[in-house]
């Protein structure tokens, strides 16, 4: 197995759910971790847990929708560090809505949260991840595989997800840098305990997916040798009850 020690490691969407528990698990790895998200005190909370076990923490509360927030992300990585490893995307949104009440400006930020944040920030740090040669994890969703009634808007962002991961593989397998998708389904987060109650469904979370179960999923992939690539990785409840 490859290990991950020292490894330079930006992880978005640290402050909860899946990216909270990829960043704990990273740290554990020893790597030098980078967290990303907006909520400051839930940041500094996961910065207290990984500290004893990362190499080191570095905390960036940015705004993934603004492009000043991921210039400057970038920026601080190359000077700080001058490679970065391991890049994975785990910030996102949703909002559930039939098509015909849909709300455009909800559609909007979803793109610019789901889409063209990952997209751009990939962009920024492309020539860092080729340094070592990196690799690349997006966090998607059983939406980005199969369409559902009311997540038109979201399930349309997670297919762009999905065909910007593919391509980007293509584009840089050259470099030997690798390119990986996980598609969870429904997974005991503070986002999915939100989407049962606007369904009116009780919430029972120990019959999900737990984070750690995604986390550990993708260090196992990243930990793969070289002579190997997972692309893409399909997840779901045992029980499905859903």
């Amino acid at each position: 197995m490859l290990s991950l020690a020292h490894h330079v490691t930006l992880v978005t969407g640290a402050s909860s759910g899946i990216g909270r528990a990829v960043a704990l698990e990273l740290a554990r790895h020893q790597t030098q971790l980078c967290i990303v998200g907006r909520d400051p005190d839930r940041l500094r909370e996961v910065e207290s847990l990984a500290a004893s076990m990362a190499e080191r923490v570095l905390v960036f509360q940015k705004d993934l929708t603004l492009d000043g927030d991921l210039d400057e992300l970038s920026s601080h990585l190359r000077r700080e560090f001058g490679q970065l490893d391991i890049l994975v995307h785990c910030a996102g949104e949703i909002v559930s809505s039939e098509l015909e009440a849909a709300a455009i400006d909800d559609f909007d930020r979803q793109y610019r949260v789901n889409v063209r944040a990952p997209y751009l920030l990939t962009k920024n740090v492309l020539s860092l991840l080729k340094v070592m040669p990196g690799q690349v994890v997006f966090v998607n969703s059983s939406a980005g595989l199969a369409a559902r009634a009311t997540v038109s808007q979201f399930s349309a962002t997670q297919h762009a997800v999905r065909a910007m991961a593919d391509s980007l593989r293509a584009e840089i397998n050259k470099y030997q840098i690798r390119v990986l998708s996980v598609f969870p389904g429904r997974t005991a987060t503070p986002r999915q305990a939100r989407i049962y109650q606007r369904e009116g469904r009780a919430y029972q979370p120990e019959l999900l997916m737990q984070p750690e179960d995604i986390s550990l999923m993708i260090s196992s992939a990243l930990q793969l040798p070289r002579t190997a690539e997972v692309t893409d990785i399909s997840m779901r409840p045992l029980l499905k009850s859903y």
